[in-house]
């Protein structure tokens, strides 16, 4: 169920469109080239030509865990597939909240990129991986899987991403989010890793990563001792001094 288009100014807001009409979860569109892309907050999102931009389709059920950490799910699913991509002697992790990052010469670099948007009762699922190239990002770092591999093939590394992203959605359905949570905490960044988060008023806070709280959440450690929970906002991962 992957539609392949050549260009379209966003895999998500295409979707988004096919849902609308009717499309059943399980449906995914990848984009060669994408002239409208997106990240959070709307920033732009560069596609040049090589790279993976595809969304798939979430329709939520009443009993589902909260529609926000499909996230994490995509997470997981993602960070998967790269791992398939690259040698074993390849550093990767995911961040929250909608991060992957690759280890270059010992410092970390964006690859990857997670963006939900929510449609009534569907989830519209973005993810976008650096594979040939690595677009610049203001005040970000960014690197491409073809700096650590040769370029993965783009048809065969979407498929593979579909089957992972259907077994994780499983697991989040049939385990619960406890279950994913620990599957996610076992391929994110190292424990004490700084940490800067800017909330949604534009406040900045410096801590040290801890966990993930039970529902999903991001808990900070402080410099004082005390632990921040953080629903929503921007992370950026500090450089060790």
């Amino acid at each position: 169920m992957i539609e392949v288009v050549s260009e379209t100014d966003s895999t998500n807001r295409l979707l988004a469109d096919r849902a609308a009409a009717g499309a059943s979860e399980g449906q995914w569109i990848r984009a060669e080239r994408q002239n409208g892309g997106k990240g959070r907050q709307g920033r732009r999102w560069e596609s040049p030509l090589g790279n993976l931009y595809a969304s798939t389709l979430v329709r939520l059920r009443a009993d589902d865990p909260p529609p926000p950490t499909l996230a994490l799910v995509a997470g997981i699913a993602a960070l998967a597939a790269a791992k398939l991509a690259v040698p074993a002697s390849a550093t990767l992790a995911i961040k929250w909240p909608n991060d992957l990052m690759l280890q270059i010469d010992g410092s970390w670099a964006k690859f990857a990129g997670i963006l939900l948007e929510r449609h009534d009762d569907a989830v519209i699922v973005g993810i976008g991986v650096n594979l040939a190239h690595a677009p610049d990002i203001a005040g970000r770092e960014t690197a491409a899987l073809a700096e650590v591999a040769p370029v993965p093939d783009l048809a065969s590394f979407c498929e593979t991403l579909a089957d992972l992203f259907a077994a994780e959605l499983a697991t989040w359905r049939s385990q619960g989010l406890a279950e994913t949570r620990k599957r996610w905490l076992a391929g994110t960044l190292p424990a004490g890793s700084p940490l800067r988060v800017h909330g949604e008023g534009g406040e900045a806070h410096d801590g040290l990563f801890e966990t993930l709280a039970a529902d999903g959440a991001l808990v900070l450690r402080r410099a004082d001792g005390s632990r921040m929970t953080v629903s929503a906002g921007d992370v950026d991962l500090l450089t060790e001094t």
